[in-house]
């Protein structure tokens, strides 16, 4: 993979959002997973209240997960199917099925389901689905996911349609049939399939610019009025067929997106139930003081809704830094860190499970396994050890921030403390944060707190943005700078692979063979807290991802 293959859905721990406009959360101190007596009647309008002031409703500039906002207007080739009890699911949704391999894995084949038709009752065909996923390649519209650009063949040399050059590796050979020719085989292509970019878009849908607000809908919903800092309103899009669509269920007769809402005000009109707030529910995370009196109110019950463990938080260990380029020194400040003490700080259990591992649960093919420390407050005595073998002693290592970790990160000065290891904690605002770490060239920091949460369920997804090389700067998210060759080769081998059960397999390995490199140090797998009102059902989040799954809520 080249620089820049991948794009962020991780977010610094202490942030309670996900990129991409309009994601969503949800909550619950049973810690089930969903509150549901197996659906709703359709009819309705469900309110959504976000603290974003703007929306976009353009796939190609969009990261949002298959389950959330977009996906109510736009379907995609392949979706996800969730479920509390079982790993999430790839399933079809413009396509008949999640996509056939060539033998060696070079080009994946899709066929459309026939009578499919955009909101204006014009037929969706393999050249609209074409074409929008050109769209995404434009310089004129930026900050969508952008694996597909470097797949595909001649992406990285593309610009787009809009001076009428047209991909070639992407084949239409009739109305029904895509043909997408890869540069290298690729396992993971029907995930790909899934991610806002494979919307289908009219080529005659206006200027580039304009279609965010002016989208042409093709799932259950049509954009009916927008307005920024206030509302944008989805009604019924009359010519889609539940029918034919297997993740979405269109249950509300239209759906209200209230923005630019304080989340701790919208919390409690949700915990006391308000009439104004029954068919509704909080996009983001309830913050933590609204968190412990919903906990504490019997009368929230079950609309509080907690999710299973998701994003892995962990403590990444610049490893192009002088002080950390003894893989001892690494292994030791595994064995110092008090994991206890950081959960402690981010709110205690219902914050998320201690994290041993690099896949995520919830991913299928993740191998349960602890290389260090099976204590969670650590084990100091290990760590000495390990520093001292390495000549390390009067380790000064310097804890990069943004302004909101501080309880965080004063947790793992303290745990390193304990080991004779002294850190220096340094804020930074969000835009000198982005300079500094992501786009920087690594001399700013020794140690930083983030979190990853996956584009889609695969371990390619968890790995390869954070550990393969071609990941090191230029904005991109390998925060460890760590290049290893072998590493690297696993992880194309891995990705290369076309069985799905032989990759998880690889993939496996390379976890361990990585975390043995000890580049990083596992803190949590963090869980999410969202809460609704009594009106809502079907509020559902399943194993993966951490987010409840907009596709299916109904009202009672």
């Amino acid at each position: 993979m080249t620089a820049a293959s991948f794009t962020r859905r991780g977010v610094l721990v202490a942030t309670p959002l996900v990129l991409g406009a309009g994601t969503l959360a949800a909550c619950s101190s049973s810690g089930s997973g969903g509150s549901s007596d197996g659906g709703g009647d359709s009819g309705g309008t469900l309110t959504i209240f976000t603290t974003g002031e703007e929306m976009s409703f353009d796939p190609a500039t969009s990261q949002n997960l298959a389950i959330t906002t977009l996906g109510l207007t736009a379907r995609r080739l392949t979706s996800w199917k969730t479920s509390t009890d079982a790993s999430t699911e790839l399933i079809p949704d413009l396509a008949t099925d999640v996509g056939t391999p060539s033998e060696d894995g070079t080009s994946w084949t899709f066929t459309l389901q026939e009578g499919l038709e955009f909101e204006d009752g014009t037929p969706i065909t393999a050249a609209t689905v074409k074409y929008g996923l050109e769209r995404s390649f434009a310089p004129e519209l930026t900050g969508g996911l952008t694996y597909h650009k470097v797949l595909l063949e001649g992406g990285a040399d593309y610009a787009g349609p809009f001076s009428d050059e047209h991909l070639d590796s992407i084949e239409t050979p009739d109305d029904l049939t895509l043909v997408f020719h890869l540069n290298r085989p690729y396992g993971d292509f029907g995930w790909i399939a899934s991610t806002p970019a494979f919307a289908p878009v009219p080529e005659d849908s206006g200027e580039p610019e304009t279609y965010a607000t002016e989208p042409v809908a093709s799932g259950p919903y049509r954009l009916e009025s927008y307005s920024p800092g206030s509302h944008a309103t989805l009604v019924r899009n009359e010519s889609w067929d539940v029918e034919t669509d297997q993740a979405r269920l269109g249950g509300p007769d239209s759906i209200e997106f209230s923005l630019a809402q304080d989340a701790s005000v919208v919390a409690q009109a949700l915990i006391a139930d308000r009439s104004d707030s029954q068919d509704a529910f909080l996009a983001s995370f309830v913050p933590t003081a609204q968190l412990v009196q919903a906990q504490n109110d019997p009368n929230v019950g079950d609309r509080l809704v907690t999710s299973g463990p998701g994003a892995l938080e962990y403590l990444a260990l610049n490893t192009s830094s002088e002080a950390l380029q003894d893989v001892k020194v690494r292994q030791a400040i595994q064995y110092a860190v008090d994991k206890e003490a950081y959960r402690t700080a981010k709110g205690g259990e219902i914050s998320g499970d201690y994290a041993s591992t690099l896949i995520t649960p919830g991913i299928g093919g993740r191998e349960e396994y602890s290389l260090y420390a099976d204590d969670p407050t650590g084990d100091v005595d290990q760590a000495t050890k390990l520093l001292e073998e390495a000549g390390a002693g009067d380790l000064t290592l310097r804890l990069v921030i943004t302004d909101d970790q501080t309880g965080t990160a004063e947790s793992i000065q303290q745990g390193l403390q304990r080991a004779g290891i002294t850190v220096t904690i340094q804020p930074l605002d969000e835009n000198a944060y982005s300079s500094e770490i992501t786009a920087g060239d690594g001399s700013a920091y020794d140690l930083v707190l983030s979190s990853w949460q996956p584009d889609v369920p695969s371990p390619n997804a968890n790995l390869t943005p954070l550990f393969d090389s071609s990941q090191i700067g230029h904005g991109n998210y390998n925060l460890a700078r760590y290049d290893n060759p072998d590493v690297d080769a696993a992880v194309l081998e891995a990705s290369s692979t076309i069985d799905a059960e032989e990759a998880q397999a690889k993939w496996a390995a390379v976890d361990q063979q990585i975390l043995e490199d000890s580049p990083v140090v596992p803190l949590i797998y963090s869980k999410n807290s969202f809460i609704h009102g009594s009106g809502v059902e079907n509020f559902v989040i399943g194993e993966f991802p951490a987010y409840p799954n907009y596709l299916t809520v109904a009202l009672g």
